[in-house]
């Protein structure tokens, strides 16, 4: 802040005889009567009449001292390290989930111990984090997570480099479909209750398995239980999602309280790796099943028997809950569908 944007303190009296302190400080007018704005237990006229003056003249150059030393501003002047804390702080009190929420605290880290250490983070060290990984599809993990905190806190006027590192291509991984789900469903039922349903709901519904069914209460339902509902804070997509409940579901239901969890049957659900952890303890006691399928497999392989029996990527878009069908795009291509037969090809 330019030092020609404060006036200096000029000590004035008003019409019921007190005195205050009269400045301009980035063309706002301020009347102090006391030194309270700059923590100062120092207050003119609460002294005998004839040491007021005095004492004004005094308040007037503590101000004065004050906006100086600190930045041309009353506020105290944050440090480096208390601005970086402040943003970062700001970033994660966003709606995130909680493992993103994990992942950009563990990188702000790293980044606030390099600030400490040297003063400034450079751009040498930023583009070191991700370099660390071999692995491509992890090199971009953290590049996209690194940059949003470094975007945040570049916006925010903090002093510190956008970096330029560029994406590596990745290769496509191939989602094998499950051929036989009624099968594998009923091997899922003998294993586990809560399994079972959310396989179900994994198909189905093609809800998310670890944090849109995992967190379902009884309130998410409408009377019948033939529908859902989450909120976009509940959903990837930050949308509103309004799904229907089929019958081989709604038939496993049973109602408790609206506030308890479908799963738990108390008001706190399950952690986060409760699902994923059965599904690893059904998969070793069933050796036949093929290592890539996942929970995840039942999503997948509900979209594709939506694409298939209507052929509409704007229908796929919203039972996938997906933002755009750009993402649907992106999706169909990472599964085993076919876009051209025999016929389509040139014949000679």
């Amino acid at each position: 802040m330019p030092k020609s944007s404060l006036s200096y303190p000029k000590v004035r009296k008003d019409k019921s005889g007190k005195y205050f302190i009269d400045l301009t400080l980035n063309d706002k007018r301020y009347r102090l009567y006391s030194g309270k704005i700059i923590k100062s237990s120092l207050r003119p006229n609460s002294y005998p009449a004839k040491y007021r003056l005095s004492k004004a003249k005094i308040l007037a150059d503590e101000v004065y001292k004050h906006l100086v030393s600190n930045d041309y501003c009353f506020g105290k002047k944050l440090s480096k390290a208390e601005t970086f804390d402040s943003l970062v702080n700001n970033k994660l009190s966003e709606p995130l989930s909680n493992s993103y929420r994990k992942t950009l605290r563990r990188l702000s880290n790293r980044l606030r111990s390099e600030l400490v250490s040297k003063g400034t983070i450079s751009t040498e060290f930023i583009n070191s984090i991700p370099l660390q990984h071999n692995n491509n599809t992890s090199y971009n993990t953290t590049r996209r997570h690194l940059n949003v905190l470094v975007n945040y806190l570049c916006d925010n006027g903090f002093d510190i480099e956008r970096s330029k590192l560029k994406t590596r291509k990745q290769e496509e991984v191939l989602h094998k479909p499950i051929n036989d789900i009624s099968s594998l469903l009923d091997e899922v039922a003998l294993f586990n209750r809560n399994l079972h349903l959310c396989c179900l709901f994994t198909y189905c519904c093609l809800l998310r398995p670890h944090q849109e069914i995992r967190l379902l209460k009884w309130s998410d339902f409408n009377d019948d239980l033939s529908y859902l509902s989450l909120s976009g804070s509940r959903v990837k997509s930050k949308r509103n999602r309004h799904v229907p409940v089929p019958l081989a579901i709604r038939k496993l239901l049973v109602r408790n309280e609206p506030h308890t969890n479908i799963f738990s049957g108390k008001e706190a659900p399950y952690n986060n790796d409760y699902f994923k952890t059965l599904f690893r303890r059904f998969k070793r006691l069933n050796n036949h099943i093929n290592n890539g399928v996942t929970l995840y497999s039942f999503r997948h392989s509900g979209a594709m028997e939506i694409y298939k029996r209507t052929g509409s990527l704007t229908k796929l878009q919203k039972a996938m809950g997906h933002s755009s069908i750009n993402v649907s795009l992106t999706y169909l291509r990472g599964l085993e569908v076919t876009e051209l037969e025999e016929e389509d090809m040139p014949m000679v």
